[in-house]
């Protein structure tokens, strides 16, 4: 069953009239439905249009959040091939929230790593919803190290709220765990690709998304803190988070402006979840232009471009 935001009641309302026709038809009744349905389906698609042409930052936050939004096992199994999962940190456990290996992408080998959200409330507690601790981080870490090794591009799949922010987390060295993902990111002589395919929150994102190129999935955000957070912060009134998601600019549209992301990637109308065969290749075609754009640089070539990339960010609205 169609999960609806708040914010699509007119579509709502329409599908329900379209499944009340459906449901009298299968009563039994002797009536014709089709023209009306027909038609009432056709002024749903419109109305979800006109009402994805012009989204608030807000809305867009619950879209990607949405509990049908495809996640990184979705990504995982429409886009990587032969996959290798890899496990732990080699110094304390191994994080469920962040999930890593080697693939292939295309018959090429690639790293692959992403935050899971899990899709299911089981999954969910597994996974941490997305929120990963140090060990998390220090995998990554690990992945990317040989990924580097052996000459393999590494692909990033961002979605989470932020790193766990729990007492035992901290005592593990959650931000050190960041700031050494974030600097191994920057390190990789092997070119490396960021997808934000639904929240991208805080450090928590950036220490796999320091990448060559960074791209977002229309309906995803990317941002320093969630709005609640910083509405929280600025206005000590957590129900003051669409006014903090409309300041913070934290929409794809926004941040190609500034410069902080490279590219938007469409979604279907309605969102991921409504069309995810469509999503994902899109993805595969951003990821396939990617690995084709920097096949034959040499490693201080894609070092240089990487630093320079983030160099440059707002350097324009000077």
């Amino acid at each position: 069953m169609q999960s609806y935001l708040e914010f699509e009641k007119p579509v709502a309302d329409l599908q329900g009239k379209v499944q009340e026709l459906k449901a009298l038809a299968q009563s039994g009744e002797a009536v014709d439905i089709d023209d009306e349905v027909e038609r009432l389906e056709a002024r749903a698609d419109e109305a979800l249009r006109e009402i994805y042409k012009k989204l608030t930052p807000w809305q867009k936050t619950q879209v990607a959040r949405h509990p049908a939004r495809p996640h990184f096992s979705h990504y995982l199994t429409h886009l990587i091939t032969d996959f290798v999962p890899l496990a732990g940190d080699r110094k304390f456990a191994d994080d469920k929230a962040v999930l890593t290996g080697f693939g292939r992408f295309e018959g090429r080998s690639v790293a692959v790593m992403g935050h899971e959200k899990g899709s299911t409330t089981e999954a969910r507690l597994k996974h941490n919803f997305g929120m990963a601790r140090p060990e998390g981080y220090r995998k990554a870490v690990r992945i990317m190290d040989m990924a580097d090794r052996f000459d393999i591009p590494v692909l990033s799949f961002i979605d989470t709220a932020g790193a766990y922010p729990g007492i035992g987390a901290e005592e593990r060295g959650q931000a050190e765990a960041i700031a050494r993902s974030t600097e191994k990111c920057l390190s990789l002589g092997v070119p490396n690709l960021a997808i934000v395919i639904g929240e991208g929150g805080s450090g928590g994102a950036i220490a796999i998304a320091t990448a060559n190129r960074v791209l977002m999935l229309e309906h995803a955000i990317y941002t320093a803190a969630s709005p609640e957070a910083s509405a929280s912060i600025l206005w000590r009134d957590a129900a003051k988070a669409q006014d903090a998601a409309t300041a913070m600019k934290i929409t794809a549209e926004d941040l190609m402006g500034f410069g902080v992301i490279d590219g938007i990637i469409d979604e279907p109308v309605g969102g991921a979840h409504r069309g995810i065969e469509e999503a994902m290749e899109a993805c595969r075609q951003a990821v396939a232009t990617f690995l084709s754009d920097f096949t034959g640089k040499s490693r201080l070539e894609i070092r240089e471009h990487r630093r320079e990339k983030f160099y440059k960010i707002g350097s324009e609205l000077n």
